[in-house]
Parts: structure tokens; sequence; C-alpha cells
């Protein structure tokens, strides 16, 4: 049994800081909070939103943190927020979030433009060799060691009144925020990585504004690759005229029209509203619209019609090789306390071992650029070149691998039968590279007492 002490601590409240908290209500409150952080330099900033049932989520509560208070505005009572996004939008000032994709786009969606100069703990957390992605709960965890309630996180925000639990869980989610930068910050300042930091919130911020572009979300839709190069340019018209009717009505666009849906009438590609009335489910009233979209995408000359998407079959040697980079990756962010998964995916690796196999141009993928390039891609080019190997040098360590620099040429061409006499010498069997083949080194035998 645990002594009575120890159950007392396990059970302890959540320890929260001492700063001042206000709800802005009335737009006297939000000018005297405006003036307030025109003088904060570091920012913390998180939303709450609903967006099931819109075309964009509706912004529903704005949580700010400074050095010297919390702050929940209520859009819905508190007059325009103008003033608030230019603030967001001064390059000397620092917009601290987690996770932040979704506030960024929001500050995009209510401005035009992002916040200028944005920290994410999240990515901070990966780069500094923490668990990535990771919650802000896990996170506060794991730097702050509080423990957070969530329990709200599935509440209806348009609601009003809000109720104390709602208050407290929106004053919960900045309050923490810039003790976590100050720690994440220091971390990277000792590892040396600012730098890297700042390359990846501005890539964090680009794909977030990126991804509100439809161009090719068309091609994500269930069945699309059945249709030929006819059927794919109905079908992207069809996309984008349902877009635009879902952003007119502000609801979200699969439920203005399915995906299998539009599929299917890309498929049939009808040329009068009447063959429509054989497809359930399809919106009343637009079934001109419908053909419409239906004849630009079947009037497009061949040339312009998209090309299908060709999956080719992976050849084993590119599973292989990918594979085995992994194995390089991981050990590589071990050694430098990095989120491996921060560095590359599994398909940058392959892509990676399919462009050097096949003497192509590095592949456009992050490993291939910035910070990726000059540190962690050498490592990896060096083993696919055959110039280093790998061996076990410590099973037991946290760290067991070790990249051995090999001899030059005339070692990696020694024929099969000096490399299999030396096999039998290390008791080890050992297949020999052909020239610029990867090659992997045996870990030799221990010697007797």
């Amino acid at each position: 049994m645990r002594p009575q002490w120890l159950i007392f601590m396990s059970r302890r409240a959540v320890k929260r800081s001492v700063l001042p908290e206000q709800l802005i209500t009335h737009p006297a409150q939000l000018a005297a909070c405006l003036t307030h952080l025109a003088k904060s330099p570091v920012v913390g900033f998180d939303t709450e939103f609903v967006g099931e049932d819109a075309y964009r989520p509706q912004l529903c509560l704005i949580q700010l943190a400074t050095a010297e208070q919390l702050v929940v505005i209520d859009p819905f009572s508190c007059g325009p927020l103008d003033r608030l996004w230019e603030l967001l939008l001064d390059p000397q000032r620092t917009t601290v979030v987690h996770a932040g994709r979704e506030d960024i786009r929001m500050c995009y969606f209510q401005s035009g433009s992002p916040p200028a100069k944005v920290f994410d703990l999240q990515i901070a957390a990966g780069l500094v060799g923490l668990t990535y992605p990771v919650g802000y709960a896990a996170l506060v965890q794991d730097l702050l060691h509080l423990r957070m309630p969530k329990s709200e996180t599935l509440t209806d925000w348009r609601q009003r009144p809000l109720t104390p639990a709602q208050v407290r869980y929106a004053f919960d989610d900045v309050r923490y925020l810039l003790p976590a930068y100050q720690k994440l910050t220091e971390r990277l300042k000792k590892h040396h990585r600012l730098a890297w930091a700042d390359e990846e919130f501005a890539a964090a911020v680009k794909k977030a504004l990126l991804d509100d572009i439809t161009v090719e979300k068309w091609r994500k839709m269930k069945g699309i690759g059945a249709l030929d190069r006819r059927g794919l340019a109905v079908a992207r018209e069809l996309y984008l005229w349902r877009d635009q009717l879902a952003e007119r009505l502000n609801r979200p666009p699969r439920l203005v029209m399915r995906d299998d849906l539009l599929v299917e009438v890309a498929r049939r590609a009808p040329t009068k509203s009447e063959e429509l009335h054989a497809v359930r489910g399809l919106p009343r009233g637009q079934e001109a619209a419908i053909v419409e979209a239906v004849q630009r995408g079947r009037a497009l000359p061949l040339s312009e019609c998209p090309e299908p998407e060709v999956r080719e079959s992976e050849p084993p040697n590119i599973a292989i090789l990918g594979n085995l980079l992994q194995v390089v990756l991981t050990d590589y962010a071990g050694r430098h306390r990095i989120a491996a998964n921060l560095i590359a995916s599994g398909s940058d690796l392959k892509a990676l071992a399919r462009s050097y196999l096949n003497g192509r141009a590095l592949p456009d993928v992050p490993l291939a650029r910035g910070w990726r390039a000059q540190s962690v891609l050498p490592e990896l080019l060096s083993l696919l070149s055959g110039e280093t190997a790998i061996r076990v040098a410590n099973p037991h360590a946290a760290g067991p691998l070790e990249l051995v620099e090999l001899e030059p040429d005339e070692e990696s061409l020694e024929s099969s039968d000096t490399a299999t006499a030396r096999a039998v010498e290390t008791k080890t069997t050992v297949i020999p590279p052909l020239p610029g083949e990867l090659s992997v080194l045996p870990t030799p035998p221990q010697e007797s007492a």
C-alpha cells in the first residue's frame, strides 16, 4: 500500500499561474487590452471555432497571453477586431501557438495575412528531441511538470452565455504558452537550432495557407482513379463549381454534394438535366448548373484535360533502401536529439533512394532543402554511395549503430572470393558490394579472454 502522503500528492490540483485573467465582452475592454498588447513583444495566441457546418470555421473565441495577463476575447460582442489582427501582423511581435495551423488560417481568413512571426511549440519540441507531434497537455507535462484538464474539447463555442467551465478551459489553453516558449527557446539556443526553428515555422505558415487552395484537392476524391482524362476534366469542373456554391451557401462542400455523387456524375457525363434524375442525393435546384459544369469539362481539348495519376509498383530494392535509410535516420535523430519524423517521412526517403539509383537530381522534398540538406542529407547520401557503412557498435546502447567510413575503391572492388575468405576468418557472412552499391560492415568477433 502506498503511503498516505503519496496518495495525497498524486491527487493534488492542477497548479495554475497567478496572472490576472480578463474576459473581454465590450468594445471599451477590447481597446484597453489592445493598448496593453501593443507593448508586448511576445504574445500567446489561440482560437476556438466551430467548422463542422460552415464553409469556413466560425470564430467563437480568441485567447491571448502576455507576460502580465491572460485574456479571452468574445468576438460576438466586443466589436471589430481589425486592430488585433494588425498587432499580430507586426513582424516585431512573436506570436506563440501550439500546433497552430488552424489559428494561422483563422488570422488569414480574418485579415488576409497570417501572423508575421510565428513560434509553434509543437515544431520546436520536435527540434529538441521531444515527441513530434505532441499534444499541448503532454507538452506542458514534459516541460513544466503540470497536468492540464481537457474537459471542453467537444463543446459548442457558439453558445452564450459561456459556462464557467468553458471560460476556465479557454484561459488554460494559453496559460502555459509563454512558459513553454521560454523553455523551448532555451533548448533551441543550447542546440544551436534557432535558425532551424525559424525555417520550420515559415514552412508551416506557408503550408497552412496553401492548404486553403483547392486546385488539386479534387484528385483526393475516392473513385477518381477510375476516370479517363475526359472524366477527370469533368470531375475537376464539378469540384470547382461545388466549392464556389459551398462558399456562397457557407456550408461544407461535402454537405452540398457528396464526393461519391460528384464522381458518379463525372462518370455519366450527362448532357441534359433530366439525366440527373437517376442519381439520388444531388442538391435540388442545381441540375442546370451541374450540366453546365459537365459541359465545360467535355468542351476542353484532350490535350488540356488532366493526366491520370500513374502509380508504378515499387521495386524491391527501393523499399529495402528506404527502410535502411529510415534506420540510419532514426539513429541520427537519437544521436542529435531531434524527432526523426520531423526530419523526413518514409516516402521522402524512398524518393531520395529512387532519384539516386536513377541518376536524377535530388527530389523536391523537405529533406533536400534547408537545414536538413546541410546536416542530415550528407549522411544519407554517403551511405547510398557506398562511402560509409553501418555496423552494430553496442547493441545495449540507446544508439547502437555506428557509421564507418569505407576505404577507397580498391577495397569496394574486392573480388567475391577474397570477401568470402575474410568472412570465414571473422565468422561472418558477407555479400561483397558491387561498385556504387551500399554495404554493411560485419561486427568483428570478440577475442576470448
